[in-house]
């Protein structure tokens, strides 16, 4: 699959976003194990070696994609007393998120090779369980970052699975409460 950029990429920074594209592409659909670097030159219709000069590495090429769906806004980031209503309402009423959706796919499928699984841990531990870690704070602040993370992630592939119409207005109403009270629970400590 050569996908239409043109002739040529006129810019190292229209390159370099070119490949992270495609990468993120292929990953999604194919797993880490399943991409190769001259996979995803080819898709840009460019040398490979121009993989290895923008990204140095596949596993830099894999962090780099996985980092390029999950940027954006941090969960924690706002008035403390409100995040679980906050948060509740974004997890049942927000709008999807397909580069979110993106990144967890390729979490999914890349899940079976051991260096993936050594860029997902590292990246995940410094992008977001370290930092929701340090935000609850206390002796068992690890404890409720697992706990919350797991609860974020479980529901958001529910939600992906069942689709918002599963649940009548009334109860995505009480979903959403109940799911409030259990995060800030966990954001209280």
């Amino acid at each position: 699959m050569t996908l239409a950029y043109g002739p040529r990429l006129r810019s190292a920074l229209a390159t370099r976003a070119a490949l992270l594209d495609a990468a993120i592409r292929r990953f999604t659909r194919d797993g880490y194990d399943d991409v190769g670097m001259r996979d995803v030159a080819g898709d840009v219709g460019i040398d490979a070696a121009l993989v290895v000069r923008y990204f140095g590495s596949k596993e830099a090429l894999f962090e780099a994609a996985l980092d390029a769906c999950f940027d954006g806004d941090d969960p924690w980031e706002g008035d403390r007393p409100t995040f679980g209503e906050r948060l509740s309402h974004e997890i049942v009423y927000g709008s999807k998120n397909a580069s979110k959706m993106q990144g967890l796919l390729i979490i999914l499928r890349s899940m079976g090779s051991a260096k993936a699984m050594d860029v997902i841990r590292a990246s995940c531990a410094q992008d977001f369980m370290q930092p929701l870690t340090d935000w609850l704070g206390g002796e068992d602040a690890p404890v409720r970052a697992r706990l919350m993370a797991g609860l974020i992630m479980g529901m958001s592939i529910t939600r992906e699975i069942t689709g918002p119409e599963s649940l009548s207005p009334e109860a995505c109403e009480r979903l959403r409460q109940r799911l409030a009270g259990q995060l800030q629970t966990l954001a209280d400590g």
